[in-house]
């Protein structure tokens, strides 16, 4: 009797170390996979930066006096680039954004510059230059780029000096700003440099 007792007492202790290490072990393990979930996990950012490679599809709508603007265009980013002078050549036509033409729609005539625009749609273009830029209406709206561009069908042209913006703008942004009961600005932006086209109604 006293053998077989020690024998149970000994494989109650040998069971005893083994459950004692498997659990060691087990936490090790799981201290192990933790560490690792830990060290893999990224640290929350303030500000996430633009990794969109392309030309974001983009629309600016609003209001000066009684017309209702629309601009529909591709904002590129600046994404480190060199752009006036380097991307966007100066004094040629440019698109003024990306892929298909810039289209420009009003449903009431408009005053730019002393001069009429009718309501209706056009492709905006501009003539980049160090220190005035042209600002084209042409009714050719649909179109790619300026590839098929045609002077000759200009309905409008502007000349606007350009500004230098206080904040970096990584893509390209236009707004439509109303100021009172028949004026207001059309603003185009793009990396440091900014255009103010002022803009009335016809009414």
């Amino acid at each position: 009797m006293k053998k077989k007792t020690f024998l149970l007492g000994a494989a109650t202790v040998a069971a005893a170390i083994t459950t004692s290490c498997t659990s060691t072990t087990e936490e090790s393990q799981q201290e192990q996979v933790s560490s690792v979930e830990i060290a893999e996990t990224p640290e929350p950012q303030e500000s996430q930066p633009d990794t969109i490679k392309g030309s974001i599809p983009s629309e600016a709508t609003g209001s000066i006096g009684n017309a209702d603007i629309k601009i529909n265009y591709h904002a590129p980013g600046v994404k480190g680039r060199i752009i006036w002078g380097g991307l966007v050549p100066y004094n040629q036509v440019w698109v003024t954004g990306a892929h298909m033409a810039t289209s420009f729609e009003t449903d009431k005539a408009l005053i730019i510059d002393g001069k009429e625009l009718p309501a209706g749609k056009y492709a905006l273009f501009t003539i980049p230059g160090k220190n005035e830029w042209t600002v084209i209406f042409n009714r050719d709206w649909q179109q790619h780029l300026a590839d098929k561009y045609d002077q000759k069908k200009d309905v409008l042209r502007v000349q606007v000096k350009p500004e230098e913006l206080k904040q970096h703008q990584e893509r390209l942004k236009y707004e439509i700003l109303g100021k009172n009961s028949s004026e207001g600005d059309i603003l185009i932006a793009w990396d440091k440099v900014g255009l103010t086209v002022p803009v009335r109604s016809n009414s």
